[in-house]
């Protein structure tokens, strides 16, 4: 769908364009976006490698571990229906300590491994379950103590003070959990307390 619209503003775009006489402005623009897109990705390659390498180090030193465990807790409150030596666990737990640190491109493998994981727990597969919601929420929308990314595309944009937007990024990233959080419970109990449906009977009844 997400790539039907893409095309869908594209093909839009150019019939204007065309429409207006202005077809070499699109063809600039696509030329300069993709110029620029090489540029940032680029100046990007560095720090993530920085960070990556960091986080490696992190894990084999056992700060990773450490930072598990204490988010274990907390991730037990929000996973209830998670059992706690899952592989599942493992992965959120990951998941959240790369979040932690703004390194969104090392997040999203253990994202979509821990979604493999719940997907097999998910007794309905053609329905994603609370856990999977929950997961979704917080790595939508989850605290960053470090925003990496955003950091690099400041300094490759030569900012003057590339560091100044963490603590705006880390309330801005803990108001946005705790927003996540309160609407996970409110729809988890919702649908704890929602009455089950009543399935119609697929006999007819006798008529007198």
């Amino acid at each position: 769908m997400i790539n039907l619209i893409w095309l869908l503003m594209i093909l839009i775009g150019f019939a204007f364009a065309a429409v207006s006489g202005n077809i070499e402005v699109v063809t600039q623009a696509a030329f300069d976006g993709a110029a620029t897109g090489v540029t940032v990705c680029f100046g990007l390659i560095s720090v993530l490698v920085f960070w990556m390498g960091m986080m490696k180090m992190a894990e084999d030193a056992g700060l990773l571990a450490r930072i598990a465990k204490l988010l274990g807790p907390v991730v037990g409150f929000l996973f209830p229906d998670v059992p706690k030596n899952h592989p599942a666990m493992g992965y959120i737990l990951s998941n959240m300590s790369a979040n932690l640190l703004g390194l969104g491109n090392a997040a999203t493998p253990m994202g979509i491994k821990a979604m493999q994981q719940l997907q097999e727990l998910n007794p309905d597969k053609q329905t994603a379950s609370p856990a999977m919601c929950t997961l979704l929420a917080l790595n939508t929308a989850s605290i960053t103590i470090i925003p990496t990314t955003l950091i690099a595309i400041r300094l490759n944009y030569h900012s003057a003070n590339a560091t100044e937007i963490v603590g705006t990024t880390l309330m801005a990233t803990i108001i946005a959990t705790l927003a996540a959080i309160i609407a996970d419970r409110w729809y988890r109990n919702r649908a704890l307390h929602k009455p089950p449906r009543i399935q119609k009977s697929g006999n007819p009844g006798m008529k007198g």
